[in-house]
């Protein structure tokens, strides 16, 4: 497994919203407020060989009242 995190920005008003809902799908190792261009920052495990862009297109991104998303992928842990 691999860790990926992910900020989410959320429509006006709909940030508890969108975390509800991350958090009622059980995905989320950690999901955290932030400040700054982006809402939301969520950390996932994701499976060796799933391919990363479907599973936060079908887990995250259509999630109403995303805005937008910037996902980072994680290399190695030091």
């Amino acid at each position: 497994m691999r860790p990926v995190f992910v900020q989410l920005r959320c429509k006006p008003g709909k940030t508890y919203e969108v975390a509800d809902a991350l958090y009622e799908r059980e995905i989320a190792s950690e999901l955290y407020s932030t400040s700054g261009d982006y809402d939301l920052l969520l950390k996932v495990y994701i499976d060796d060989g799933v391919d990363v862009g479907k599973f936060i297109n079908d887990h995250i991104a259509n999630v109403p009242g995303i805005e937008r998303s910037l996902t980072t992928l994680t290399f190695k842990a030091f």
